[in-house]
């Protein structure tokens, strides 16, 4: 057992008194380091050695005065000695060591003075004899307490990751594969975390490979058999014929290494590898992360993005702190000093019980355990305090009352299970020795008696309350697997439908929506339970707000808290990336609701409160914007642009229809510019032979438009979908066509979230658009300008759906659904004039493309001036002279809409389907969804 901080400085003190008047290297060194290493309650020749052989970057051969492999190397004087050559001569050892001997602490000493290295960290230290005890905490990695990384940055995690990976993969080349090989590793992972953390004595278990196993490595898998037997057993229960280094081991217990497993057989690469494994410093290693990356390792594939799916403890204490962790820290700020409410506090920290239902390596209880356990320790420095005041005793190991057994996980892959539960573990065992470390009392839980309560299920089958029963809880959080509605296979479908029972179109919602719906079922039974998930944006976007958030409100959920679309991503290698938002709800409501809004999804969160947040992430009404046929007062009707469906015969590059003209000069008044929202945006030179009103006699007379025509008839005959195969008897026309004759109004179907506005156009009827644009046949300026102002790109980004985190628009529910304003005429001339002025400014630009001029850092002042003209027309055309910013705007709108339409009581009503078939596939689609598709009929 580890020497307590108290006892370890006392030693020190009297070390330095000891040695003070030694000098002489050759008399006294090694007993004078034999000494040091008592000062922490450790046995030298159990870790170090004296006079270690080795040959020197010269060549030359040389012995290191003392070296403990992979941690420490010291290099000793006589008094008086020069320490700068001292450290030299300690360098020169390094080319002739092995990569795992290589030591992270270089310490030279001439009795006096101490230099100590640390090469991790690039530190150096320099102090004299007599003020050890002032600097003895240098030396935690000495005494074992050097848990000091919980940071996902370390490079450690990801070293100790691939070295396990490639021990992995040699177990299972031999054949070692499946479950045993994974509770294999995971044993491996507590049993060298052990030895560097005070679990074990310091490197007991890589010691006993080393001594007790063969270099072949032919007998290390029985070794290691009963080695986990051993640590399983209490030591009352043990043989007394029991080998003497066995008996060292402590007892383990938490069923950790209770199965039983087929025997490993390993050969010299694979021993090679675990020592390997055991020389790095695994009391670095973030149990938050490393679950993530240990889980990784099992895949090949996986493992070459090794990293890319863990989460950084940034984002989820995105969850975390809003979800209870700032107010609980607000409160601690209250009673710190109240000796009465204090001890109440930490009672209410013992109260809290967290659920994560999608757990996997168990990232977010880890962080949640360790800022609770953090907090506790805050309050035991706030005791100690008082106590001390008060002439108490201050008995540690009675107040340290956070535990493991407070949380909670469900997760359906067995491996990340027991990951979890380990990870767990470790992180109480880091936790115990910060506290040890902060009171100078050796604090450990060991044998494990408690165990957080992971369990290996299906969280969409189970009844959660198998699991923690709904009064015991507090807190639901996590980050379920997120599974857009093309990604989900029969199974999950079948899940969506039996959790959203009754629930129309419930297979069209993302697979994490199902989380959402559990949890609100679950907080019925305790309605003080609060919930934080992290999701995909499309939940708050788009078609799924229509169908998942009715059935929520119906139920009674209130949105506390919510970030806003942000980037989700990992700090490693080949990092993951997908953008989320995070929601947290309950069932009763919350005075001090906030939103996060971040400025662009790589950005950082500022936060605002709000009075109401509505299932869009807006501070405004809980009205939902549901699809519409026609738009609010009379508007002109938004169309899909024209769809081709024709292989891509019937379309141009500019090389092919230079191509074309030079064999087919005839085919000239024929040929028209083809733009889709990329072409429009970008200025890309695009295509298309359209051919409506052609003469038979004219199209028989290009053969080389005749083979694209035929070309066009093969490939929608051959197609599985009626539709389309019926156009094959026209193939000279455009599958659905909306061409105006007049010039018209042009919206990019997506468009960057990046721009300030979404370029809208006024384009003439010669040029075809595609169906990745909509299309209003009428060139009014008016109009224009409503649709590129501020308010419509408000309404947009509120309730348009999302390709990522670009906006993605939509006829019927972005155009259909925007409250119009009702202008004077004097009004509505103004809007008119400004319109005008952003044409007139675009104009002056004529080399730039649209993506040039709104490119938030190239757009011109000219125009950015224009745009603001014509925001300041349109609010006063909704009786505001200004809007103080995009919030406000969403939430005035929202207001409109719920004036215009009834505001959401009730889940979404059955709505009208009719078969439509789409491209090769049959599917059962609404009206409106057909409409924003562009698969309508054409009236022909």
């Amino acid at each position: 057992m580890p020497l307590s901080w108290n006892e370890i400085r006392s030693r020190a003190l009297a070390f330095s008194r000891e040695w003070a008047d030694e000098s002489s290297e050759n008399a006294e060194a090694k007993s004078f380091w034999d000494a040091f290493f008592t000062v922490f309650g450790l046995t030298r020749r159990r870790v170090a050695s004296f006079e270690t052989p080795v040959k020197k970057g010269d060549g030359k051969g040389g012995f290191i005065d003392l070296l403990w492999r992979g941690v420490l190397l010291v290099e000793h004087k006589s008094r008086g000695k020069d320490l700068d050559k001292a450290i030299h001569q300690a360098f020169e050892y390094f080319p002739g060591l092995k990569e795992r001997d290589l030591p992270r602490f270089v310490l030279v000493s001439d009795f006096a003075h101490f230099r100590l290295y640390d090469l991790d960290e690039n530190a150096q230290h320099d102090f004299e004899l007599a003020d050890l005890h002032k600097n003895i905490k240098l030396f935690g990695f000495v005494a074992g307490y050097q848990s000091r990384s919980f940071g996902q940055e370390d490079p450690v995690n990801i070293q100790a990751a691939e070295r396990l990976g490639k021990l992995h993969d040699l177990l299972k080349e031999s054949g070692y594969d499946g479950h045993p090989l994974e509770v294999l590793l995971v044993r491996l992972l507590f049993c060298v975390f052990a030895e560097d953390t005070a679990i074990f004595e310091r490197r007991q278990f890589t010691e006993y490979v080393e001594q007790r196993t063969s270099e072949d490595g032919t007998d290390l898998g029985p070794h290691l058999a009963q080695l986990f037997q051993v640590l399983d057993t209490p030591h009352h229960k043990r043989q007394k014929t029991l080998d003497e280094q066995l008996t060292g081991f402590p007892y383990v217990n938490g069923k950790l290494f209770r199965e039983m497993l087929p025997l490993a057989n390993f050969n010299r690469a694979m021993r090679e590898m675990l020592l390997d494994c055991g020389s790095l410093d695994w009391s670095r290693i973030s149990p938050a992360v490393f679950g993530s990356l240990f889980q990784s390792i099992m895949d090949a594939a996986a493992r070459r993005n090794l990293g890319a799916h863990y989460t950084t403890e940034t984002n989820i204490l995105k969850a975390l702190g809003p979800l209870f962790l700032d107010e609980l820290r607000a409160e601690f700020e209250r009673v710190k000093f109240k000796p009465k409410a204090l001890p109440d506090f930490h009672k209410r920290l013992v109260g809290i019980h967290v659920l994560d239902p999608a757990c996997g390596c168990g990232n977010f209880l880890v962080i949640a355990y360790r800022e609770l356990r953090l907090l506790e320790l805050d309050i035991l420095r706030a005791l100690e305090l008082i106590k001390k005041t008060q002439h108490l005793e201050f008995d540690l190991g009675n107040l340290v009352q956070v535990g493991v057994e407070q949380f909670y996980g469900i997760e359906i892959e067995d491996f990340p299970a027991q990951i979890a539960q380990v990870a767990m573990w470790l992180t109480d065992h880091q936790m115990n020795m910060r506290v040890s470390e902060e009171f100078g009392q050796y604090f450990v839980r060991l044998p494990l008696t408690q165990a957080p309560n992971i369990v290996h299920k299906n969280a969409l089958t189970l009844d959660w309350a198998s699991v923690v029963p709904p009064k015991t809880l507090s807190y639901i959080v996590g980050n379920p697997p997120f599974g857009g509605k093309h990604y989900q296979n029969r199974q999950q479908k079948a899940e969506l439908r039996t959790v959203f029972t009754g629930v129309r179109n419930a297979s069209d919602l993302d697979f994490v929506a199902a989380w959402f719906r559990k949890a609100t079922d679950f907080m019925a039974q305790n309605e003080a339970i609060r919930t934080a998930f992290v999701s995909t944006n499309s939940i708050t976007q788009g078609e799924q707000v229509g169908i998942l958030w009715p059935d929520l409100i119906s139920r009674g959920v209130k949105i506390h808290f919510a970030h806003r679309t942000f980037q989700w991503s990992s700090e490693a290698r080949g990092r993951a990336t997908v953008h989320c938002v995070i929601i947290g709800f309950a069932l009763h409501d919350n005075a001090n609701k906030v939103i996060f809004d971040y400025e662009t999804p790589q950005g950082e969160p500022h936060a605002v409160r709000a009075s109401n947040i509505n299932p869009y992430l807006a501070d405004a009404p809980n009205v939902i914007a549901r699809k519409r046929q026609q738009p609010f007062l009379g508007v002109p009707t938004m169309r899909c642009g024209n769809k081709p469906t024709d292989g891509g015969h019937l379309l141009l590059t500019t090389a092919e229809k230079e191509q074309l003209l030079r064999d087919e000069p005839a085919a000239a008044p024929w040929i028209r510019r083809f733009v889709g929202a990329a072409e429009f945006i970008n200025g890309i030179d695009r295509w298309c032979l359209w051919l409506d009103g052609i003469d038979p006699r004219t199209l028989r007379a290009m053969p080389k438009v005749l083979e694209r025509v035929e070309a066009v008839r093969r490939y929608r005959s051959q197609s599985s979908a009626e539709p389309t195969r019926k156009m094959a008897d026209i193939p000279t026309r455009f599958f659905f066509r909306s061409q105006p004759t007049t010039r018209y109004i042009l919206m990019p179907e997506v468009s960057s979230e990046r721009r300030r506005y979404v370029p809208v156009g006024v384009m003439g009827p010669e040029i075809i658009s595609s169906n990745k644009n909509y299309l209003v046949a009428e060139p009014s300026l008016y109009l224009f300008g409503l649709l590129q102002s501020a308010m419509h790109m408000a309404w947009l980004g509120a309730v348009g759906g999302r390709l990522e985190s670009r906006f993605q628009y939509s006829a019927s529910l972005v155009y259909n659904t925007f409250p119009w304003p009702t202008p004077t005429a004097n009004q509505k001339g103004a809007i008119e004039a400004a319109a005008q002025g952003i044409l007139n400014a675009r104009a002056k630009f004529p080399a730039s493309t649209l993506g040039d001029l709104y490119d938030p850092l190239a757009m011109p002042a000219e125009l950015l001036k224009a745009h603001k003209a014509l925001d300041k027309a349109v609010d006063s055309a909704y009786e505001k002279s200004r809007f103080s910013s995009e919030a406000e705007r969403v939430a005035f709108l929202f207001r409109m809409y719920e004036q215009l339409e009834a505001p959401i009581a009730a889940p979404q009503p059955t709505r009208t389907t009719r078969r439509v078939r789409k491209a090769d596939a049959t599917s059962v689609v609404s009206t409106d969804q057909a409409e924003s598709s562009g698969l309508q009929a054409d009236g022909e």
